[in-house]
């Protein structure tokens, strides 16, 4: 076997193994949850799962870390969108990652609900408070080099409606009633900073 070859399956055998995770985390909760029981719904051995992963809590804060980056990307994807069309309003801008963000609450709502809830390992809850503190600084860097900048309190008030939407959302009973709270959520936004 090449290099290469290991090297895929190595890489393969981990995305396995963070998917049959996010499944076990969010069936079982975390502390139900259980090493053979990831391994198992990986199709993997417990030797390999400790070979990737030091852990449960070190396989969760990667799950964690890695909602949080399909998250962020979404965000950032949508708000260059906006931004390639035109528009350079600091609070549309904002809302068009924000409406990103809360549309990957529902597509991901099984890990949102888990994460949003605060459950996880000792120390899960000082993690993320410290992602929401990296995702105010991400949304003020963003937002604030275009028209009308937005002051640090308002930024802080859109990520944490952000937050707690999600939070909702993730709940929805359905697709549609989704799509109402991200609508009423980002008009209430809106209002925050009507245009001038």
């Amino acid at each position: 076997m090449t290099e290469a070859t290991g090297s895929k399956r190595a890489q393969a055998t981990r995305a396995a193994l963070l998917s049959a995770a996010g499944e076990v985390f969010t069936a079982a909760g975390y502390e139900r949850a259980s090493m053979a029981m990831i391994a198992e719904r990986a199709g993997a051995s417990i030797g390999s799962l400790y070979h990737h992963f030091a852990a449960k809590s070190d396989l969760y804060i990667t799950v964690y870390n890695e909602y949080n980056r399909r998250q962020q990307h979404r965000s950032a994807k949508a708000f260059r969108t906006a931004l390639a069309a035109g528009e350079e309003d600091a609070l549309r801008l904002y809302i068009a990652g924000a409406r990103a963000y809360l549309e990957g609450c529902w597509q991901e709502r099984k890990l949102a609900r888990l994460f949003l809830s605060g459950n996880g390992p000792a120390g899960f809850g000082l993690l993320s408070r410290e992602r929401f503190r990296e995702w105010l600084t991400a949304n003020a860097t963003l937002v604030n080099g275009h028209t009308r900048p937005l002051s640090d309190m308002l930024v802080l008030s859109l990520t944490a409606m952000s937050t707690e939407a999600g939070r909702e959302v993730a709940d929805a009973p359905s697709k549609a009633e989704a799509t109402r709270m991200i609508d009423e959520v980002l008009e209430l936004m809106g209002r925050l900073y009507p245009s001038s």
